[in-house]
């Protein structure tokens, strides 16, 4: 519910806030002296398009801040959604502020940080109702009238069946339908995928033999140059040339010296250690080096056959993946595409099959579903027409209109096919003829104001258990309605608020009396500006804005507004 709001100069409001509570808030005031500003400002906050000429005089920004507590109802979407939007502060409240300048710049927050106004809406939605003069009225939205029915009807059973039997059908034609293209397609498919299996297979990949060819290669290649330094190599280190010793001679005769040397001078048996172990490193690399040289090949068509074996790979990478891996998946893949086209036609039978089993079922399950939806709008429609004629509207009728649309492919119900979705085979709108002789028509299509008021009140009552949205404002219910009805809608809407959070801006006594919180709302002139100001009454006061709303404030008035008072804590009490 809205707990507080908080309106900077905005028309002649320069600074306001007001705490709420929760039940019934009314709000009473002269004509003119800003009730209607409170309502143009909260739906400003809700995301109407910003009015810079709405801004103070003499002001050049104006701001509307209103903190709301999360009902349990809804905690759950409005979680969903201020997660998702990475604005998610406090598990209880959330926090709406909008602010507009005179040169056109328009900031929102959630939360405090930057969000849009798109999103103020889509929380607005779930947090307050407003009903008059505007449209921003969930009853007013027709895709809401079949949840508000559904709720209303406690469908919740009957509609997670059919919703299961829907999602399973969705998903069998959804493999239905590929199956369809791919055997419009088939002959050309089973050519391509069959060239492209037996290019794979034939080719007999294994996935790590590509760096080893690419060494191979580059070793095949060099193999004259490789062989030359190896044998250089090996000849300085152990075979010598012309007359010249060998290095491993050499570094013999270095050992044998160093030995006698160590045998007279014991200190220096480690250079002869030393020596030693490089004498047998060279023997090593020689060994080596011999050994390599067996193993050089002089191979000119095993050349050839390792560079098309690359070139292959390479081509195969160019048609079916980055590497080798890639290659053996894509290969894999085409098999399987191969053996569901090859079984496509037992498939495609075994499908067809299920479908029409899957559309029996569903058509069961929409006709269960439409009935229990069916008996609850009648009741619902005798329940807000007794509501409407405590609020002398004796004549206004109300239904709800069950629509179907012809579908080829869709649910046979009574001998037609009709079109269908995730919530049935029927379209819901909410019907109303507010005045005798008049069809019933859209509640989009009827009139505004007081009438419009009521009716949504009317709707509301009955409603109320199918309905979360934690605040309604009601602005000019009591329009055109006196004395005796105006009890009525008061207690109609103290009952209403027993559930909601309600606020209601009225010109009659009988309804501003009903109120848990009630504020005057008037004009102040503070040096020489003038300025709205709501302040919350309670005792003589409240009963002093009861006698001046009966008329002017008399002894008679006076006693009126008491007398009022006592009635309305009786039948509260009651």
């Amino acid at each position: 519910m809205l707990t507080e709001l908080r309106i900077q100069n905005f028309a002649i409001i320069e600074d306001l806030t007001l705490e709420l509570g929760s039940g019934l808030v009314t709000f009473s005031g002269e004509t003119g002296a800003g009730k209607s500003i409170l309502i143009d400002a909260v739906e400003t906050l809700l995301g109407v398009r910003a009015d810079t000429s709405l801004i103070r005089a003499g002001d050049d920004r104006a701001m509307v801040e209103g903190t709301f507590r999360i009902p349990d109802a809804t905690r759950e979407h409005i979680h969903a959604i201020l997660q998702r939007e990475e604005l998610l502060d406090d598990a209880d409240y959330v926090q709406i502020a909008r602010e507009f300048r005179r040169e056109g710049r328009n900031v929102v927050r959630i939360n405090g940080r930057p969000s849009t106004v798109a999103l103020v809406r889509e929380l607005g939605e779930l947090l307050i109702d407003l009903h008059g003069q505007s449209e921003h009225l969930s009853l007013l939205r027709v895709p809401a009238h079949r949840v508000l029915l559904d709720r209303y009807a406690g469908v919740e059973r009957e509609l997670a069946a059919y919703q299961k039997t829907y999602g399973q059908l969705q998903e069998l034609r959804r493999e239905l339908s590929s199956l369809r293209e791919a055997e419009a397609d088939a002959a050309r498919r089973i050519e391509l995928l069959s060239f492209q299996v037996q290019e794979i297979e034939a080719a007999k990949l294994q996935p790590e033999e590509e760096a080893g060819l690419r060494d191979e290669r580059t070793r095949l290649a060099n193999a004259e140059s490789l062989a030359a330094n190896a044998t250089l190599a090996l000849a300085a280190l152990d075979e010598g040339q012309d007359e010249a010793a060998s290095a491993s001679d050499r570094m013999g005769a270095a050992v044998e010296a160093l030995g006698a040397l160590a045998r007279v001078d014991g200190s220096q048996a480690g250079l002869e250690n030393r020596a030693q172990g490089l004498l047998d490193e060279m023997a090593d690399i020689a060994h080596d080096l011999r050994g390599y040289l067996e193993q050089i090949e002089f191979n000119p068509k095993r050349l050839e056959e390792v560079e098309e074996r690359l070139a292959l790979l390479q081509s195969l990478k160019r048609k079916y993946g980055e590497d080798i891996p890639a290659i053996l998946e894509f290969g894999q893949r085409a098999r399987k595409d191969l053996e569901n086209i090859s079984n496509a036609e037992e498939r495609l039978e075994a499908l067809q099959k299920g479908e029409g089993e899957l559309l029996a079922r569903l058509a069961q399950e929409a006709m269960a579903l439409a009935a229990k939806r069916h008996s609850a709008a009648k009741e619902l429609s005798k329940g807000i027409e007794i509501e409407l004629d405590d609020l002398k509207m004796e004549a206004a009728r109300f239904g709800v209109d069950f629509r179907t649309a012809a579908d080829a492919n869709g649910l046979e119900i009574d001998g037609q096919r009709v079109a269908f979705d995730a919530h049935g085979h029927e379209t819901v709108e909410f019907l109303v003829a507010p005045n005798p002789g008049e069809g019933l028509k859209p509640l989009v299509k009827i009139a505004s104001g007081g009438e419009t008021a009521r009716l949504m009140l009317a709707m509301k009552n009955v409603l109320t258990r199918a309905d979360h949205t934690p605040t309604l404002i009601f602005d000019e219910i009591d329009q055109g309605i006196g004395g005796r009805v105006g009890s009525v809608v008061g207690e109609k809407l103290w009952r209403l608020a027993r559930a909601h959070q309600v606020l209601c801006v009225t010109h009659l006594p009988q309804l501003a009396a009903f109120g848990d919180q009630h504020f005057k709302v008037e004009k102040v002139v503070n040096d020489g500006r003038t300025q709205t100001q709501a302040v919350r009454l309670k005792d003589d006061a409240r009963v002093n804005e009861l006698a001046n709303m009966f008329g002017e404030i008399s002894e008679g008035t006076l006693q009126s507004a008491r007398e009022l008072m006592d009635a309305v804590r009786a039948t509260t009490k009651a």
